[in-house]
């Protein structure tokens, strides 16, 4: 990203000899191998001129449980903080043979789960085979051997009702939605050229825990964005409050060269952002304290990932919900999905029990 909005600036680093931009990154080997010695070259695009989906096939598996699909790359929607719309260009989409291609192959290795992610994922749409989404879901639901499917980050305002009632049918879409807040306060939304307010990400919320029972919630906030007071920090503290999330990604602002932003009056200072970020993380704790509990007692399935370091013969998993579970086995069997019951919280782990 930094040698596509700043090639020149990359250039000038001392032993740099080839600057890449985005969509050319499928090219890196031929155009290195191509350079002659003490010759230097750009090869940037702008923007608008990213217009087709770099495709960079998976040729090399490793482990067997979760795979990235990235299906979806680029962003229009210019939130005031954020470089990448002029980083990643504008919003294209993978042609959905592809991507059946890929998760097939993905699944015929031994992978799971799946987990579906793009720069603007809700953007996803296939103009070739008028596929959105939803559509994509679908087609790779019909895979034989995947188990599950897991979105990445969702924007909320492109969540409509009916996108949310094509997925309550879909068992093999795991009941975790990680929905981008940044903030739980209005006004602040509005400087950061967000597209909703807090009541119409409320309503989404209460679609989803609607049409799919038991749903949970993850977020990405943001503290100390320039000109939030005090005031604006409570009602994102209490808005988070009220939703509460299973976990919350919590960062301080900072400014990006090249953002609208960067150049706003009323910069909050350093000592506010940390107050304010230690708050807001302390609430993620609590929230998920407090989800972990309700999940105390019930039965699932959890995806196994890896050896537990310094535990007697643990792994570590998740469930469809995003659970990290602590699962006693007999030999690694990373990669299985075994049924358990939970049955108490420890540390940053639930306890899981074989059924």
């Amino acid at each position: 990203c930094f040698a596509q909005v700043s090639a020149e600036e990359a250039a000038k680093i001392e032993g740099v000899s080839l600057v890449l931009g985005n969509n050319m990154k499928h090219r890196i080997v031929e155009l290195v191998e191509n350079l002659h010695n003490d010759e230097k070259r750009q090869y940037v695009f702008e923007r608008n001129k990213l217009s087709e989906y770099e495709e960079l096939p998976v040729e090399t598996y490793e482990g067997h449980t979760r795979a990235f699909l990235k299906v979806q790359d680029g962003c229009d929607q210019f939130c005031s903080y954020c470089i990448i719309p002029y980083a990643r260009g504008p919003v294209r989409s993978r042609d959905i043979g592809d991507v059946i291609k890929e998760a097939k192959s993905l699944a015929e290795h031994g992978f799971r789960e799946v987990v579906l992610t793009g720069i603007h994922l809700t953007s996803y749409f296939d103009e070739k085979n008028g596929k959105g989404l939803a559509g994509l879901i679908e087609e790779i639901h019909g895979i034989e051997g995947i188990r599950r499917i897991r979105l990445g980050s969702l924007e909320p305002m492109f969540l409509a009702t009916g996108f949310i009632e094509e997925l309550k049918n879909l068992p093999k879409l795991c009941p975790h939605f990680h929905l981008s807040l940044q903030s739980g306060c209005g006004e602040t939304l509005r400087r950061m050229n967000r597209k909703y307010t807090p009541d119409e990400y409320r309503n989404i919320v209460k679609l989803l825990r609607e049409n799919i029972p038991g749903a949970t919630i993850t977020t990405d906030v943001m503290v100390g964005f320039p000109g939030e007071t005090d005031k604006e920090f409570e009602e994102s503290y209490a808005f988070c409050r009220d939703i509460g999330f299973l976990w919350m990604h919590v960062f301080k602002y900072s400014p990006r060269k090249g953002t609208p932003a960067s150049r706003f009056r009323d910069q909050v200072d350093n000592k506010t952002k940390e107050e304010r970020s230690r708050k807001m993380i302390e609430l993620a704790l609590q929230m998920k304290q407090e989800n972990f509990e309700r999940f105390i007692g019930k039965e699932t399935d959890v995806l196994l990932e890896k050896p537990i370091d310094g535990s007697d013969g643990d792994m570590e998993g998740l469930t469809p919900h995003y659970i990290p579970v602590a699962v006693k086995t007999s030999g690694d069997k990373s990669g299985e999905i075994v049924n358990v019951r939970l049955t108490a919280i420890e540390g940053e782990y639930m306890r899981g029990e074989p059924i």
